[in-house]
């Protein structure tokens, strides 16, 4: 009898009629009725369980409404939890929600904080270092070299996945590094010669360079409404150049250098795809960069520069020695935090999105570098310098209107 209790016990689900087919598997039989066929004291033997499954299996099986009856649930108590379970990670789930787009976007915030924070100490610090030690090239190589320790670090002790480049990837990032190492050395000649608002306020003509070369290389043919944004980036700062008291040559020509090759940088790195089995994110090609740059100036700058970091040399140049090392040192981890951190952020927005971030960084960057240095600024040429922020902001915004397809 157990058997046949097993093999036919388990409870029905709802059922949509009270009539069902002799061939129906899930009839509910009640073992009691099997029982009552035997009699009192009968032994079961697996001999009686034979004759039993044999008699079950002959019998025609008809069933109706007073042998079957709908029964109610037996378990409300089982039926009650799975509907609190359901409910409990239903709830949950639409708090999850919520709770992880604030954290992203309390991270994102933090990531932009970290990135304003970076360029401010950097320039603040960098700027003190090339007042006193006026060897661009030098200062532009121990950047690249605590930046290479930096990546090399974090490869070493596998806190970022270290990259296997071919040769062929190495020669497809090769113009990427040459224009990158002169991209900041010409940012860090600039800053030697003028002040600091003013080389960023140069710096926010990249636009107009982006849509040159773009056009030339790129066959990127602009909308009416980016040219239009680039002029009062062009007026505001030819405005601010005209009024500015640090002005001089070599730092402007300086600063449009340097606007130069990181625009060529950008148009090389659409133009030049780096094509690989695995993927390269922007991390890890920066990170080769920053290699590679260390290895490109290192010489350069020795042979231009000669050897003017060492302790002799900055004492007999009347330098503080503990002082110097270590505003060089913190600007040049700042210089490589502040750009980890930029490209951190363009994995996880739009590029109109970084590139009106980067407009508000520039803002932030002059205006603390005003106060920190006391740089006299006159009215004119903070208008100027609003105009050329404001087209830039302008020029973030119109790079989404796209040309509109000629119909034939």
């Amino acid at each position: 009898m157990q058997t046949a209790a097993f093999t036919f016990s388990p409870s029905l689900p709802l059922l949509k009629s009270r009539r069902l087919s002799a061939q129906t598997s899930t009839l509910r039989f009640a073992p009691t009725r099997v029982s009552a066929s035997l009699k009192p004291g009968t032994a079961l033997t697996s001999s009686t369980n034979d004759a039993l499954s044999a008699s079950l299996s002959r019998r025609s099986w008809s069933v109706s409404s007073d042998d079957f009856k709908l029964r109610p649930w037996t378990s409300p108590a089982l039926d009650r939890s799975r509907f609190e379970v359901a409910a409990a990670a239903e709830s949950s789930g639409e708090t999850a929600e919520p709770k992880s787009s604030l954290f992203k976007t309390l991270e994102l915030g933090s990531l932009f904080g970290l990135w304003y924070l970076f360029n401010i100490y950097f320039n603040i610090y960098n700027k003190q270092v090339l007042k006193v030690f006026p060897y661009p090239a030098t200062v532009t190589g121990i950047q690249f070299a605590v930046g290479t320790v930096v990546v090399l670090l974090m490869w070493g002790l596998n806190l970022y996945k270290k990259p296997k480049i071919s040769g062929a990837q190495l020669a497809a990032i090769l113009p990427l590094a040459i224009v990158h190492t002169l991209g900041n050395l010409f940012t860090n000649m600039s800053l030697g010669k003028v002040a600091v608002s003013f080389t960023h306020t140069i710096k926010a003509s990249e636009p107009f360079f982006s849509v040159i070369l773009s056009a030339m290389f790129l066959g990127e043919i602009p909308t009416p409404w980016v040219v239009a944004s680039l002029i009062p980036i062009v007026g505001g700062v030819g405005l601010a150049s005209v009024t500015e008291a640090s002005f001089n040559w070599a730092g402007f020509w300086s600063a449009m250098a340097s606007n130069l090759t990181n625009q060529s940088r950008n148009v090389l790195s659409k133009k030049v795809m780096v094509k690989n089995e695995e993927s390269m994110d922007n991390i890890t090609l920066f990170s080769i960069i920053t290699v590679m740059s260390f290895f490109l100036l290192t010489p350069v700058a020795i042979f231009l520069e000669g050897v003017k970091f060492t302790p002799a040399a900055m004492t007999s140049a009347g330098l503080g020695v503990k002082q110097l090392y270590t505003r060089s040192l913190i600007a040049a981890l700042c210089f490589h935090a502040y750009q980890q951190v930029s490209y951190m952020i363009l994995q996880r927005v739009s590029p109109v999105t970084h590139s009106v971030g980067n407009c508000v960084k520039r803002v932030v960057v002059i205006v603390s570098s005003v106060i920190f240095f006391k740089t006299p600024v006159s009215p004119i040429n903070s208008l100027g310098t609003g105009i050329a922020l404001a087209g830039v902001f302008l020029y973030s915004r119109v790079k989404r209107i796209k040309a509109k397809p000629k119909t034939a």
